[in-house]
């Protein structure tokens, strides 16, 4: 570890861990797997607690749908555990992009690359009465 990534982990609590969960993770964590993004998911040794240590900002969008289910206690078993196969109609996971350069920017928004489509008058205001 660099001088740079522990002076984030301890004055920062968005970037991976903090020095407290750290410590919580070495003492009662238990590791269960981790995803293709590098986010590492842990619990405690009776299963009564999980918890996601992000690879890079913590962002829970970035837990992916097979994680989901079992940081939730959906499901008992975690992904690593099964043969976990996402269904014919599911697409790749993609986390929030939200205020990112990937931002969906419907046509029309103030923001698209498009910009906003000229108005032609073919609108009538609905008045009271008519």
């Amino acid at each position: 570890m660099t001088f740079k990534e522990l002076l984030t982990e301890i004055f920062t609590w968005w970037n991976g861990q903090t020095l407290g969960t750290r410590f919580y993770t070495w003492r009662l964590g238990q590791r269960v797997g981790e995803d293709e993004f590098g986010n590492v998911y842990y619990q405690t040794k009776d299963g009564a607690r999980r918890w996601v240590i992000y690879k890079g900002e913590a962002d829970a969008s970035k837990i992916t749908p097979d994680w989901h289910g079992w940081m939730h206690h959906r499901v008992d078993s975690p992904p690593t555990a099964e043969t976990y196969r996402p269904r014919d109609w599911q697409k790749p996971h993609k986390p929030n992009m939200t205020g990112t350069a990937a931002a969906y920017r419907p046509k029309g928004s103030l923001a698209s690359a498009e910009g906003r489509p000229v108005v032609t008058g073919d609108y009538d205001a609905w008045t009271p009465g008519s």
